[in-house]
C-alpha cells in the first residue's frame, strides 16, 4: 500500500490519507490530471468553485478510493504531529510501503520526519516505510486527500460528498 497525506484546518484540525494500492496509482493519476482543468497545475479544493468541488467529488467516489481522517483540537503543529505519529503506526499495522506527505516547507518537513522516525525506531529501514515530502503540483495522488479534508472539514453536504471515500475517522480528542 501507499499513503499520500494532506491537511486542513477549519473547525478542527483533519489529516487526510489516501491509502491506494501500487495496481491503483498510475490510472489514479491518469483520471486526477484529467480532472484539472485547462492549465490548472493542480486541483487545489480550496480554490475550486461549488460546481467543479462536485464533479469532482463524484469522481473521486466512483473511482472507489478509500481514504482515513484523523482529527483533534489543539495547538496545529502540536495536533498535526500528534495525527502522523498515530496515522503512521497505523500505516505500519496495514503493511504500508511508501508515505507520501505534502511539502509544507523546510523546517516543518523536518518536523514531520523527526516524528515519522521516532514512531519507526531505531532501526527505520527495518520497518519497511519509506517516506518523503512532495510539492503537490508534483504528484497528483496529493490531490485525494486534498478534497476529502476539505469537503469534511466543511461538513454538511460537503461530508455526505466524500463519505463513501472515508474508511475510518480517527478523533484523537476521543482517545485523550
Amino acid at each position: 500500500m501507499h499513503a499520500f497525506v494532506d491537511e486542513s484546518l477549519q473547525s478542527s484540525y483533519l489529516l487526510a490519507a489516501a491509502i491506494l494500492k501500487p495496481a491503483d496509482l498510475a490510472a489514479t493519476r491518469t483520471l486526477l490530471r484529467a480532472l484539472r482543468q485547462g492549465p490548472q497545475p493542480r486541483i487545489h479544493f480550496q480554490t475550486e468553485g461549488d460546481a467543479r468541488r462536485r464533479k469532482i467529488a463524484a469522481e473521486l467516489v466512483a473511482a472507489g478510493l478509500r481514504t482515513r481522517i484523523y482529527t483533534g483540537r489543539g495547538r496545529e503543529e502540536a495536533m498535526r504531529q500528534a495525527c502522523l505519529r498515530r496515522l503512521v503506526r497505523d500505516l505500519l499495522a496495514m503493511g504500508t510501503q511508501r508515505l507520501v506527505l505534502e511539502t509544507r516547507g523546510r523546517r516543518e518537513d523536518l518536523a514531520d520526519s523527526h516524528t515519522i522516525r521516532t514512531v519507526l525506531g531505531p532501526r527505520p529501514r527495518a520497518a519497511g516505510l519509506e517516506y518523503e515530502h512532495r510539492r503537490a503540483h508534483e504528484e497528483p495522488l496529493l490531490w485525494v486527500p486534498d478534497v476529502v479534508a476539505w469537503c469534511h472539514g466543511a461538513g454538511g453536504d460537503w461530508r455526505r460528498r466524500v463519505s463513501p471515500l472515508v474508511e475510518a475517522i480517527v478523533d484523537l480528542d476521543c482517545l485523550s
